[in-house]
């Protein structure tokens, strides 16, 4: 059986283990959180290394990317870097493959129509491929890179401002610690409501589940979210404050959704090769080759 491990910086609340099968083979599926303990999460890797098949970095990203360009993480890196024999991914591939091409899915297979809709994408940077889609579409979208992890109160409306952002930025917070900007450990289960007349005005609520958690208001009534990382807790949780429909960009495993980097070392896991040797082009091959499906499920 192949194993898949995911460390993460969040909290340890939200682990999980399962099996699953793709393409023929057996998986075992599991998450563990270090409540954002780097030296832990740097030993787990460690400990790991060359026994199992892939290692997930979770609670974080080791790439973001805009448009063409790709930055790391110098944390991250660090992070990945106990491991000498295993492949460590951090899910960004998926993010670029899979997450891309969920809208067009969901139009074709359930019927779902994205124009002229408003849509909220929380970080948008985080999940390029999905906010270049939602445009795409004819969305009417606001990226809540500012608002949600810097805490400025500045909306970004075309993917051209996203690009300018992310390519002013990102060389500078990718130097810096991922819990200045993104919630780690138990802020992942705290709610800080924020920037409300956003969430209230979209008929689309996208992005990173940690983000939506912790700023969603107390009512999210008859919004579609489109996330991922979300367990059966979760869903109640949405579910209570009145969501209509839940989209995960990754399918079922275990009766939750796990983090983009699970999947990511799957693919990995099945190509046989390094995450450096793979294209786009191999990752969709992989996916279709799986049978790999977002999930659709109605909440009210």
């Amino acid at each position: 059986m192949k194993q898949v491990i995911s460390i993460s910086l969040g909290s340890s609340n939200r682990n999980g283990t399962t099996t699953a099968e793709f393409c023929g083979e057996q998986f075992l599926i599991k998450r563990i959180g270090t409540d954002g303990d780097k030296s832990a999460a740097a030993r787990l890797i460690r400990d790991l290394d060359g026994q199992v098949d892939a290692i997930g970095l979770g609670g974080t990203d080791l790439y973001i990317y805009a448009g063409s360009k790709r930055y790391t993480f110098r944390e991250s890196a660090a992070l990945a870097a106990n491991a000498k024999k295993t492949p460590v991914v951090d899910g960004s591939a998926i993010k670029n493959t899979l997450e891309r091409r969920v809208i067009g899915y969901l139009e074709s297979k359930h019927g779902f129509s994205f124009k002229d809709k408003q849509v909220l994408v929380v970080c948008a940077v985080d999940r390029f491929g999905l906010a270049e889609a939602l445009v795409g579409a004819g969305s009417r979208a606001v990226f809540g890179d500012l608002m949600f992890g810097l805490g400025l109160p500045v909306p970004i409306s075309t993917l051209r401002g996203l690009s300018r952002l992310a390519n002013i930025v990102a060389p500078v917070i990718t130097k810096l610690p991922v819990s200045l900007f993104y919630p780690t450990g138990d802020k992942q289960t705290q709610s800080t409501p924020k920037f409300e007349q956003y969430f209230q005005n979209a008929d689309v609520i996208a992005g990173d589940f940690h983000f939506i958690r912790r700023y969603m208001p107390e009512m999210l009534h008859d919004k579609l979210v489109i996330t991922n990382t979300v367990t059966k807790e979760d869903e109640v949780l949405l579910q209570n404050r009145g969501v209509r429909t839940l989209v995960t960009t990754t399918p079922e495993m275990g009766g939750r959704s796990f983090g983009t980097n699970i999947l990511e070392g799957v693919l990995v896991a099945l190509s046989g090769k390094r995450p450096e040797q793979l294209t786009d082009q191999d990752y969709i091959h992989l996916i279709d080759r799986s049978g790999i499906e977002p999930r659709v499920k109605k909440l009210t």
